[in-house]
């Protein structure tokens, strides 16, 4: 790809992003009121103050939820191919779900997975 080729891809990806943008700007709905701009807190007034640390295991037991969640999905269009693969995709899979279970062994060891 040559540089006035690429010059032109970034060129007209920029015109294109603006003219959106223009474009959702002029005929978008527009309403502004004091209560449009005021945070939004889940929809309910705190009391007290608002701001509060969580304990970092909230935290880590959500990334672990999600990160088992992403790799399940993996599963699935392995579980559709599987007997075009062979030999060869059922070892790669075993191979994938070892380490799964390797991430799961080692975050139940350091304790992620428990309520203190």
């Amino acid at each position: 790809m040559s540089f006035t080729m690429l010059v032109a891809v970034i060129l007209t990806a920029i015109i294109f992003v603006g003219v959106v943008i223009a474009l959702s700007n002029a005929i978008a709905p527009h309403s502004y009121n004091e209560q449009k701009m005021e945070p939004y807190e889940c929809g309910i007034p705190t009391r007290g103050r608002s701001w509060m640390q969580f304990r970092v295991g909230y935290y880590l037991f959500a990334i672990l939820f999600l990160m088992f969640e992403v790799e399940t999905v993996f599963l699935f269009p392995w579980a559709v191919v599987t007997r075009q693969l062979g030999m060869g995709g059922l070892l790669g899979i075993l191979f994938f779900l070892f380490i799964l279970i390797l991430g799961l062994a080692y975050a139940w060891r350091k304790g992620a997975l428990q309520w203190k």
